[in-house]
């Protein structure tokens, strides 16, 4: 049977599509919207590297310094409800990649070269050991959302299709043991379909992580995304890339 058996799916994307700035169901006016893409990435950048400092190199049982509503906070766990932001700026910054660039395989061959070069220093890390089966980093989540994005926009006439490869996706993120797992992969898809509607990858995305007050701070900060890219323009977009398998391999370096 051929793909014009199906109806079509209208979906994100598409030739004609709208500006991906969050100007449709953004409650925040468009005059308030200072973040450039490249803000939002250095406060991805600089809120993993808290994240990671805390999750590698921090005690988890140190010295309570202050209690809230009977929860106890030590460095630790600050660090690490700071850190909560990034992954949401990451994956949003990822699906705005998928949609504006001008080259897809071009940005899917680049987040495939760097899942590979990451997952060295992933592995050494979490067991200073060079193979880690069952374990993969997060820019192998990435790389799968972004294969999954492109099975929604190439094969959108076919839905079983379509369909087949997101459950298939879907479920080698869960056997191979990505950073986040299958969380993870339905968030970047839920984004990309979102995308349209900011205030809905805010709501999506908090309830999808279950967290309206760590992780909902990044995707609140998406809300005033202005839909520039900012100060980080060609080849400085490899440093963004390169800082995730560089700092986890200095990190390694301090642990051991």
């Amino acid at each position: 049977m051929t793909n014009t058996a199906y109806s079509p799916v209208v979906l994100p994307g598409e030739p004609g599509d709208v500006p991906s700035t969050g100007s449709n169901l953004n409650p925040i006016p468009e005059r308030y919207r200072f973040l450039s893409g490249s803000m939002l990435k250095l406060i991805a950048c600089v809120t993993m590297l808290i994240d990671h400092v805390a999750a590698y190199l921090v005690p988890r049982n140190g010295p309570v310094l202050f209690k809230i509503r009977g929860m106890a906070y030590n460095w630790y766990t600050i660090y690490r409800a700071i850190g909560r932001i990034a992954f949401p700026l990451f994956c949003f910054l990822m699906v705005e990649g998928f949609l504006h660039t001008s080259n897809r395989f071009r940005y899917g061959r680049n987040l495939l070269l760097f899942a590979l070069i990451s997952e060295i220093p992933w592995n050494l890390v979490h067991s200073n050991k060079l193979f880690l089966p069952g374990s993969q980093s997060v820019y192998v989540t990435l790389f799968l959302g972004y294969l999954g994005m492109c099975a929604i926009h190439y094969l959108r006439d076919n839905v079983p299709r379509m369909s087949l490869a997101l459950f298939a996706l879907i479920d080698t993120s869960y056997v191979i043991g990505c950073d986040y797992g299958m969380r993870g992969f339905c968030l970047l898809i839920a984004l990309y379909l979102l995308h349209r509607a900011r205030i809905f990858q805010f709501i999506a995305g908090c309830g999808y992580l279950n967290s309206l007050t760590k992780s909902g701070i990044g995707f609140f900060a998406t809300l005033f995304y202005n839909g520039k890219r900012g100060f980080i323009r060609g080849r400085w977009k490899y440093a963004f890339y390169a800082f995730y398998p560089v700092h986890l391999f200095v990190l390694w370096l301090i642990k051991y």
